[in-house]
């Protein structure tokens, strides 16, 4: 069995894989926002506060974002 601590940095790992893929959704969601999409800003603000609080929960375990 794993030890805690490998546990714990491959749950690292797999929360900076959510993080950019937040990051890319985000992103592609402002350039649609950008060519006018209404509500493409209104979801690239919530995909922003989900990525920040990855990005937190990445912090808390030690790991950098």
């Amino acid at each position: 069995m794993p030890e805690p601590s490998d546990r714990v940095d491959e749950l690292v790992v797999q929360l900076r894989t959510v993080e950019e893929s937040l990051r890319d959704l985000a992103y592609d969601r402002l350039r649609e926002a950008a060519d006018g999409d209404e509500g493409a800003a209104a979801d690239e603000k919530r995909l922003l506060r989900a990525r920040r609080a990855v990005e937190r929960a990445i912090n808390a375990l030690g790991g950098e974002s």
